[in-house]
């Protein structure tokens, strides 16, 4: 294919044929819950946002098909044309999506393992760059472990070889192909008495052992890009996707304008950084009500709630920001200690009580404020406090609520990078990284906002 041909349509085949036992789970290891979300989830979620996909394809484990069913429908995930049965062995599940492409019409195939939540968009996008020039893609990175080649001895496994690893590469997936070239090599292996002798562990163990011509282009992959398969791993890609989501991109005014004009803002509370976030999302085309009564005040929050919805018709988008007197612990009153559960544990539940009816009309989003950190650096244990309240319930709310398409994230201005600047983020800081993440897809998320003054767009904001 020349660079100036169309690029022929591409299929992110999801391979999600494995039951779990070396997890130690009998439900399906895809369908298990990290970060607020399946496996299975997070790995649709990438290929959906992925521009150079042009349709999913997902291979179940049998009997789970109609979880897949809910998990797209409620997920909205409109590239998945067809969800199947897999097979009892990797090559038979590849085969049956192959099948299922048909022959009449050549095209990209990317095959994906379902439990490599954590690929990387750079990776889908080299990937279908490759197949410009090969047929064949493998995607692997360098091994930084010494490999060593056993045999048996006579008390056990003994080291026979020890190859030069800087020949060595790790796989992973997605791995690709042009449909034409991947069929022809499981149609001679198919043919071959001898192939479920000696199975290959991958697809292009296949296309290398029946197309031995055909050469296997090497895109690099990702450390990151791990495949969850024991019990740790799913602590491990936890941390990791929660880090990821952590770090939503800033959107773009357009992207912005695109998310918010339009949309109804309810913004609770009546400090500095709930009071920016009116004014940007107003400067971005939204409807904005402002709240400033205490959010513990289930009644006065509910009916505010129902008077917006009378005047717009619907609520898209709830703001909840929070204060908490910040202080050691061994420092602070009983009375800084109420104010605190009141705000930052009794106001998130109340807002949350009040909010989800409208929400799930709209499948908007809640949004929480952590407390700011201290000014001036000291100890601060009573915003760890509240702070903890708000994102514990942030992440429950998510997977709560899931079902109804609504999602829950917060922004926590104390979290930020290593190289951060010391102090609270200024206000319009925190408001910029509300948007960014009212604009964006995720869920049960604790985004940081960078401390410092935030770049102004001369064009939002005079």
């Amino acid at each position: 294919m020349s660079e100036r041909e169309p690029r022929p349509r591409t299929v992110g085949v999801v391979l999600a044929g494995g039951v779990g036992r070396r997890v130690g789970h009998d439900t399906p290891k895809q369908l298990l819950e990290i970060a607020g979300r399946t496996i299975l989830e997070h790995t649709l979620a990438l290929f959906e946002g992925a521009p150079e996909i042009d349709e999913i394809m997902v291979l179940m484990a049998p009997g789970f098909t109609g979880e897949v069913e809910r998990i797209v429908e409620r997920g909205g995930f409109t590239k998945v044309g067809r969800i199947l049965e897999g097979g009892a062995s990797r090559p038979e599940t590849t085969w049956r999506a192959l099948r299922a492409l048909g022959t009449r019409e050549e095209c990209l195939v990317l095959l994906h393992d379902a439990v490599r939540p954590l690929a990387e968009p750079r990776i889908i996008a080299d990937c279908v760059e490759a197949l410009r020039t090969f047929s064949a893609v493998e995607v692997a990175i360098p091994s930084s472990d010494t490999i060593v080649v056993t045999s048996r001895g006579p008390r056990g496994e003994v080291v026979s070889d020890v190859p030069d690893r800087a020949g060595l590469r790790r796989v992973q997936t997605p791995q690709c192909f042009r449909l034409s070239v991947i069929r022809e090599a499981y149609e001679r292996a198919f043919a071959d008495p001898g192939f479920g002798d000696r199975p290959p562990t991958d697809d292009c163990g296949v296309v290398l052992r029946y197309l031995p011509d055909v050469p296997i282009h090497v895109v690099p992959g990702s450390e990151r890009n791990m495949k969850v398969t024991h019990p740790v791993d799913l602590f491990v890609a936890d941390k990791l996707l929660r880090l990821a989501a952590g770090d939503v991109p800033a959107r773009s005014e357009t992207a912005l304008r695109d998310a918010l004009e339009g949309r109804t803002v309810v913004v609770l509370g009546a400090d500095d950084a709930g009071a920016e976030v009116a004014e940007l999302a107003g400067r971005h085309g939204a409807h904005v009500f402002p709240i400033g009564f205490p959010a513990a005040d289930f009644r006065a929050v509910a009916d505010a709630l129902a008077r917006v919805v009378k005047e717009t018709g619907g609520i898209d988008y709830v703001v909840s920001t929070a204060g908490a007197p910040p202080g050691r612990i061994d420092a602070v009153d009983d009375a800084a200690i109420a104010e605190t559960v009141s705000v930052n544990h009794l106001g998130p539940v109340t807002v949350a009580r009040a909010a989800l009816p409208h929400l799930r009309e709209t499948r908007g989003q809640l949004l929480f404020h952590a407390p700011s950190p201290a000014r001036d650096g000291t100890g601060d244990g009573l915003r760890a406090f509240a702070g903890a309240a708000v994102t514990g319930l942030t992440r429950a709310l998510a997977e709560e609520w899931a079902g109804y398409g609504v999602r829950v994230n917060c922004v926590d201005p104390g979290r930020a990078g290593t190289t951060a600047p010391p102090g609270p983020p200024a206000p319009y800081a925190v408001a910029r990284a509300s948007l960014d993440v009212l604009a964006s897809g995720v869920t049960g998320q604790v985004v940081g906002a960078r401390p410092g003054p935030s770049p102004v767009s001369p064009d939002v904001r005079p």
